[in-house]
């Protein structure tokens, strides 16, 4: 915000020696610390106020929204979400059933995907099993020809 250095720090550090003397500097900078600590206090109600302020305004135009969505709602004769119920003027007529001499309809096919899949094997475990002995860390001895 500022943009103060390291520099800038320490000649304003000289000055309030200078000028205040070593003496008061340290009751100065207590003081210093009280009104910076109640402005920042002050700053922080100042942003809650406005973010509550804020928040009631969304508030009410949210509310605002669904009393006309509700207005309108209630004008309707059907429910919104539902589709509307066709009248028997529109639906269509049912299909005729084939002529006698149409073959009838083929039976559906099986396909790959319909059928079962069998069960997948489990891959052996590198693991020992609890009973078995453990495995040394000496290499196997290769079998001796005699």
């Amino acid at each position: 915000m500022f943009d103060i250095g390291w520099s800038e720090l320490l000649v304003i550090v000289v000055v309030a020696i200078v000028v205040v003397g070593p003496k008061e500097l340290p009751r100065l900078m207590g003081t210093f610390g009280r009104y910076a600590g109640k402005l920042r206090r002050a700053a922080g109600d100042f942003q809650r106020q406005f973010d509550e302020a804020m928040r009631d305004s969304e508030v009410a135009e949210v509310k605002k929204a669904m009393e006309t969505v509700r207005a309108e709602a209630a004008s309707l004769d059907q429910p919104v979400m539902l589709p509307k119920i066709d009248t028997p003027a529109t639906t269509a007529a049912p299909a005729t059933p084939p002529a006698s001499g149409a073959a009838p309809p083929a039976p559906a096919v099986t396909t790959a995907a319909t059928k079962p899949k069998p069960p997948r094997k489990r891959a052996a475990s590198t693991k020992p099993k609890s009973g078995s002995p453990k495995r040394s860390k000496k290499p196997a001895e290769p079998p001796h020809d005699a």
